[in-house]
């Protein structure tokens, strides 16, 4: 990232691409390089997951768990000459209803910390308001969680970003102001 873009939101789907964007984006920075994860391993095939992404990372990269304390990870790992890779804020979500955590307060909370910290950050998340209405309560309520968190970390990032089948589309800033009546 250069220039004045010191926050991206990259939004996507399931295999969308938008976790293989991001972390090119910091490789290509130059910067040292902050993973904040977010996924916990709460079965065998989630921890292979989270092994392999680790291994594709390399050593090149300090990485911090941070499944519900995500605002504190934020604001110890930022630093002028540090890029931030938080992946992603889907699994941080879903991991603060879990808790029974205020969903409200922490995603105002974290919106509170992009607009601060003191170096570049990557966030990335899954756009989950494109399929079907889901069919049972606590589905519905995380959809629409996830659909106003994506909204609020939007309007705090300087960048928004949708990958759809590995090809990157630019949101924010853009060409999509209001028209004029």
């Amino acid at each position: 990232m250069t220039g004045e873009i010191r926050s991206l939101l990259v939004l996507g789907g399931a295999r969308s691409g938008k976790s293989r964007y991001a972390q090119t984006l910091v490789e290509k920075s130059g910067k040292t390089r902050v993973f904040i994860a977010t996924a916990q391993p709460g079965d065998g095939e989630m921890a292979a997951r989270i092994a392999t992404h680790k291994d594709e990372r390399g050593a090149d990269w300090r990485t911090i768990e941070a499944p519900l304390l995500l605002d504190a990870a934020l604001r110890q790992a930022a630093a002028p000459d540090t890029i931030v890779l938080v992946d992603c804020l889907t699994l941080w979500l879903s991991n603060l209803m879990f808790a029974s955590c205020d969903v409200a307060s922490e995603s105002l909370r974290l919106t509170e910390t992009i607009r601060s910290l003191p170096g570049p950050a990557i966030f990335v998340s899954n756009e989950v308001g494109t399929g079907i209405v889901p069919d049972n309560r606590l589905a519905r309520e995380f959809r629409d969680a996830q659909g106003r968190l994506n909204q609020i970390a939007a309007a705090a990032c300087d960048m928004v970003v949708l990958v759809a089948a590995g090809l990157p589309l630019t949101l924010k800033p853009g060409p999509h102001n209001a028209p004029k009546l």
